[in-house]
C-alpha cells in the first residue's frame, strides 16, 4: 500500500474510486470535484494540494496541484497533516472532524450533508488503500 500523499497513493486512490462496487453505487448521484488541502507537519514540509474530479461515482482526475491553477472546485478541504492521519487510522470520524473545523470545508455543507454516505464511503476506500505511519 502507497504512503499518504505520494504519487503512488495519488494514483490508488483514483484507481480504488475507479474499481470500487460499492463506492460507485453509493456515489452515483455525486457531482462535484475536491481539493484536498494538507498542511505542513510531520513529515510534510510544505503545503500539499491534491485535486480530485469525482463524478458520479468515479474519479476523472486526481493530480498535485501546483501554481498556476485555476479551478474551483465545488468542495476544499483544509486541514492538518495530523487530523488527516487519524481520519486514516480511523481514530477521528470525518464527520466530527468538519463539524469540530479540524477540517474546514469550503463549499455547499448543505449538498455535503445530504450525501453523508458518500462523503464516509469515499474516505473507506481512502483507508483502504493507504499506508499510515503509526
Amino acid at each position: 500500500m502507497p504512503q499518504f500523499l505520494t504519487e503512488d497513493w495519488i494514483q490508488s486512490f483514483q484507481e480504488k474510486l475507479n474499481s470500487d462496487n460499492q463506492y460507485a453505487e453509493i456515489a452515483k448521484n455525486w457531482e462535484g470535484d475536491v481539493l484536498l488541502i494538507v498542511n505542513p507537519g510531520g513529515p510534510v514540509e510544505e503545503r500539499i494540494s491534491i485535486y480530485l474530479d469525482l463524478w458520479h461515482g468515479s474519479c476523472r482526475e486526481a493530480f498535485y496541484v501546483l501554481d498556476g491553477f485555476d479551478k474551483e472546485p465545488a468542495f476544499s478541504l483544509n486541514g492538518e497533516y495530523e487530523d488527516y492521519l487519524r481520519i486514516l487510522k480511523g481514530k477521528l470520524h470525518p464527520m466530527q472532524a468538519m463539524l469540530t473545523r479540524k477540517l474546514s470545508v469550503r463549499g455547499n455543507m448543505g449538498l455535503l450533508m445530504r450525501n453523508v454516505p458518500t462523503v464516509l464511503d469515499f474516505v473507506r476506500c481512502a483507508q483502504e488503500i493507504t499506508e499510515v505511519p503509526d
